[in-house]
């Protein structure tokens, strides 16, 4: 009976821990289902790039308050400790101890009548050495440093507004890099999903066929070659597939990094490729204009600009002088022992108020040198403005140029895609009828094939075209409440 317990219990144990191993992997792997509006959202908070971008703008808003603080009063303290080992020695001329001629000389400057002895008065030869000061001694100092005039200073708190938009401007680029990387992962895993079923189906259907082929060919109705060339397409076909669906895993490993999200969990993609590209069909973004200064690429050539102008403002401010005020108070204490926390230490204070005036006579060229320089990469940035001022130009009119051809080019692969069918379904009929041979059937299965993944190209070449259009028409500024 006991045994039989025992039994029980440790398969009741077994279970529980079973249960517990099920719960603990369900709760390690989560599933995510998006669409691609919601796909973008989430790789816009949730990517790798998006946050290291935001770190960016996060850590630019310390810097500007490191830049103002520069000019703010600065407070320090410290206490210092020293004990003496050994105390260092002083030698002193041991004729500085003798008072013995320093009294006579007294005595007769005061006393002109008064006789000297003609006994010559020999003073003491050699060195006596002398330890000054105590063996032990803290001292503890405040200083109130205040800067009162730097011209770098006054050109750093002008630049401050120009470092925090270069960073909001690298975050809304990045944004906008992001969004086009999600839609163009998730345009290619749709692709890689359509590829595997039209494969699949077209296995099954010359499967069909290659099966029926045999069967006539077994009764002699048929000639060998018709048989092998439809498995010669079989073989391609199953090969064609097997390579889809190995590049359907790496398309899902791809949008997971894009969303910044772990490449062994699973997405489901709940939009439609077909339905995708007609939601992208837009006649009217052909027509949208923006102007170029509102461009992100623009803007960020323009901050660019702004801060080699700064950097030759802030070389001609090295050039004045500068001025700055301390104010230093403290405490001494001396002692042969370590006495310094008792009650009856003695300590001596001191105060110190005083200014520092900096002024720059001559540097040999050094600084209009580099003044120079400056300015030099100053021109080099506005020349920089304008060619992005042409390129940004150039892009809208190109990407215009390609989103409209890849609307034509969808419009014309799904024609072509319906005449291969037919062609394809017309000549399958005349094989098995006698009418057509194995090659022509082979042919009209080819160009059918060809339609099909140029008529996928050609949904997912408007998808990608029109983010890329948009992405040059976007006047989307950084939202502080990121």
């Amino acid at each position: 009976m006991k045994n039989r317990i025992l039994i029980v219990l440790s398969f009741l144990s077994l279970q529980a821990s079973g249960l517990f191993a099920q719960e603990i992997s369900a709760d390690s792997s989560r599933t995510y289902q998006l669409s691609l509006s919601e796909a973008i959202s989430f790789g816009l908070e949730n990517s790798y790039q998006s946050q290291i971008a935001q770190k960016d703008v996060d850590k630019a808003l310390k810097q500007k308050w490191e830049i103002i603080a520069q000019g703010l009063p600065q407070i320090s303290g410290s206490v210092d400790y020293q004990n003496y080992l050994q105390q260092p020695v002083t030698l002193l001329p041991a004729a500085a101890f003798d008072n013995t001629q320093s009294t006579i000389d007294v005595v007769q400057q005061y006393f002109d009548n008064v006789q000297r002895n003609s006994t010559p008065v020999n003073a003491p030869q050699g060195f006596i050495p002398v330890r000054f000061g105590t063996k032990q001694s803290m001292n503890a100092t405040a200083t109130w440093n205040q800067l009162i005039f730097d011209g770098s200073y006054i050109v750093g708190i002008q630049s401050v507004k120009t470092l925090l938009q270069i960073s909001k401007n690298a975050k809304t680029k990045t944004d906008l890099e992001v969004k086009k990387a999600v839609i163009n992962a998730y345009g290619n895993v749709l692709l890689a999903e359509e590829s595997v079923n039209i494969l699949q189906k077209n296995v099954k259907t010359v499967q069909k066929n290659f099966d029926e082929t045999q069967k006539i060919y077994e009764n002699g109705l048929t000639e060998q070659e018709d048989v092998e060339q439809l498995e010669i397409t079989l073989l391609n076909l199953k090969n064609q597939l097997s390579r889809s669906q190995r590049m359907r895993s790496i398309a899902y490993e791809m949008l997971n990094m894009s969303l910044g999200i772990p490449v062994e969990e699973k997405v489901i993609l709940t939009d439609d490729l077909k339905e995708l590209a007609m939601r992208y069909y837009d006649l009217n973004l052909l027509q949208e204009q923006i102007p170029v200064e509102e461009n992100i690429d623009y803007r960020i050539a323009k901050n660019s600009a702004e801060s080699a102008e700064i950097q030759v403002k802030l070389q001609k401010a090295k050039a004045l002088p500068t001025l700055s005020g301390f104010v230093n108070y403290g405490y001494q204490g001396y002692s042969d022992t370590f006495t310094f926390l008792n009650g009856d230490q003695e300590y001596f204070g001191q105060s110190i108020l005083g200014v520092s005036l900096n002024i720059p006579i001559f540097s040999s060229g050094m600084r209009g040198a580099k003044t120079q320089q400056r300015e030099i990469e100053y021109e080099q940035a506005l020349l920089e403005l304008e060619q992005t001022e042409n390129q940004v130009k150039q892009q809208i009119k190109q990407a215009k140029s390609d989103y409209e051809f890849s609307l034509e080019n969808y419009e014309n692969a799904q024609k072509n895609l319906e005449l291969a069918e037919r062609i394809e379904n017309k000549n399958q009929v005349k094989f098995f009828e006698g009418i057509a041979s194995s090659f022509e059937l082979s042919e009209a299965q080819s160009q059918l094939y060809s339609a099909q993944q140029n008529y996928l190209d050609a949904m997912l070449q408007v998808i990608n075209s029109k983010v890329t259009l948009e992405n040059l028409l976007d006047t989307r500024t950084y939202n502080d409440e990121n």
